[in-house]
């Protein structure tokens, strides 16, 4: 669904397709693959890592988060 009918388009959607792909709970293992195989879920990049040095960012992420 992602590319044209002469399916030049594939590099461009295939990250795309694979994140989407991965981030799904799987029906047999009813858990992400990145979970399987890693044992811990994907960091996707929004999380907070430390807490309490930085306590003006802390209180800007949980501002945006609610927002």
């Amino acid at each position: 669904m992602f590319i044209n009918h002469r399916q030049k388009q594939w590099p461009d959607w295939l990250g795309i397709a694979k994140f989407a792909y991965n981030n799904k709970v799987h029906l047999s293992t009813k858990m992400l693959p990145f979970k399987a195989n890693y044992r811990q879920n994907p960091r996707m990049g929004f999380e907070i890592k430390k807490k309490g040095k930085y306590e003006e960012a802390e209180k800007f992420t949980t501002k945006i988060k609610e927002i």
